[in-house]
């Protein structure tokens, strides 16, 4: 447990915020990126070296040697008054992050701290301490909550369960479905939750800082007492996946779009995220109705978030799978080939105190677009692309972002047992229809030598 108290100013439900009108045209903007990993790495980079920004890159990647060797020592407290002391000779225009595991929370800490809009470091706690979301959650809309059970993951072998098996476990707090599965029996829960001594510390300090943060300001002051370093264990939910994009702007919950998450068959992985959602017209808005309704009850009165959940055609039931309080990057460009939002410009609208709606709209390219993603499930190493292929990507369909996460050794093992599979890359792409958008991607599956989902 961090010993240092969190910074004054940081405990208030909220701050006022003033949107300002357009000005005229004035130097780049300056921010502070925190945790920029991929498809927001490329959008600041990008902006940056259009000299529409300038960029100040804050953290390391929490997945990769060397960076993730800081996790020994992150303090999430000490990160933000060492970058609150770096950038505050007033100079920062807005202070973004769409990184979950600790990137939200600090751009929320770090806004506040430089007196900068940003959401309420409170409403982000809310949302990421899946247990703690739960509870809230029976009160703001049990319509669509599921029965939980928050446990030690050093839970005893007699210990009584909270949950009849099945279930579907996950970490409290948690990134990337880390540790997600569902559970069929005791002695499946027992073997998920066996780990070597040096899991156990990567464990704990992915999840310390947050922790730190959640205890002093939420879980101290209000006698909270689930650690979030626990398992949440929660009652299976069928259906189809959805994921409800938004933001709140001024205390007002405006919504881009739903996208439908199609699973790998047979398993909970995500093959791709489609927009627009093929669900029924009435399933979609009811969704909207509780985003409006569960964001406004957790106090999230500023920022990007996602909801994702799913819809059980047998009983019309809508739930809740979780919430996200920052923006899904990967799903950004999505919005952009088929409705013109350019959403990276309109997270650094919001941050910056500006209405995004303000801004116009470009030329969409597609009727339908999708992320597929590519996964391995044996165990083994990716293939790889070949640099012809590669090139030919380039040319043939200039609009495709590829994006690549090979892993090797201790990495690609970890992965395995954690998340069940290993995501070693993506494809965002867009078409006039279902048809050809399905055509395209499989005609690129076929040239990298890389299958096609199911």
């Amino acid at each position: 447990m961090s010993t240092q108290e969190p910074p004054l100013g940081l405990t208030g439900s909220g701050v006022s915020r003033i949107l300002h009108a357009p000005g005229p045209a004035t130097a780049p903007a300056e921010i502070v990126a925190l945790f920029p990993l991929g498809f927001a790495e490329r959008a600041w980079r990008l902006r940056a070296a259009a000299g529409e920004l300038r960029v100040h890159r804050e953290g390391f990647d929490l997945f990769d040697f060397p960076g993730n060797a800081r996790l020994l020592t992150f303090d999430l407290f000490r990160f933000v008054d060492r970058l609150a002391k770096k950038y505050g000779h007033g100079a920062i225009d807005a202070v973004v992050s769409a990184n979950e595991q600790f990137g939200a929370l600090a751009a929320a800490l770090l806004a506040r701290r430089l007196g900068l809009p940003g959401t309420d470091p409170l409403a982000v706690l809310a949302c990421q301490h899946k247990a703690y979301c739960r509870d809230r959650l029976q009160e703001i809309a049990p319509e669509a909550n599921a029965a939980h059970w928050a446990f030690p993951y050093t839970i005893g072998e007699d210990a009584k369960l909270g949950l009849t098996p099945p279930f579907f476990v996950k970490p409290v707090k948690a990134t990337f479905s880390v540790l997600a599965r569902r559970i069929d029996s005791r002695a499946d829960l027992s073997r998920h939750l066996s780990f070597a001594p040096h899991e156990r510390l990567i464990i704990k300090r992915l999840v310390k800082p947050f922790n730190d943060a959640f205890v002093a300001l939420i879980g101290r002051p209000r006698g909270y007492a689930v650690d979030a370093h626990w398992m949440i264990a929660e009652q299976p939910l069928a259906g189809s996946q959805l994921n409800l994009d938004g933001y709140v702007c001024d205390g007002e919950v405006r919504v881009l779009g739903c996208v439908d998450e199609i699973m790998y068959p047979g398993t909970d992985a995500f093959a791709r995220f489609q927009y627009p959602s093929r669900q029924p017209v009435a399933v979609q808005a009811r969704a909207r109705e509780l985003a409006v309704r569960i964001m406004r009850g957790l106090g999230f009165d500023h920022g990007f978030f996602n909801i994702e959940f799913i819809h059980d055609p047998a009983t019309d039931r809508l739930a809740v799978i979780e919430i996200n309080p920052r923006l899904a990057s990967q799903l950004a460009d999505l919005y952009e080939r088929v409705d013109g939002l350019r959403v990276f410009d309109m997270l650094l609208e919001l941050a910056q105190g500006r209405d995004p709606a303000r801004l116009p709209r470009a030329r969409p390219t597609a009727g339908v677009a999708a992320s597929f993603v590519w996964r391995v499930f044996d165990g083994n190493p990716p293939p790889k692309a070949k640099a012809e292929a590669e090139r030919w990507l380039q040319q043939a369909h200039p609009d495709a972002l590829l994006m690549q996460y090979h892993k090797r050794g201790a990495g690609l093992r970890r992965e395995y047992k954690w998340l069940g599979s290993h995501r070693y890359a993506t494809l965002n792409l867009g078409a006039a229809d279902e048809n050809a958008l399905l055509a395209r991607y499989r005609e690129i599956c076929g040239r990298l030598s890389w299958p096609a989902a199911p």
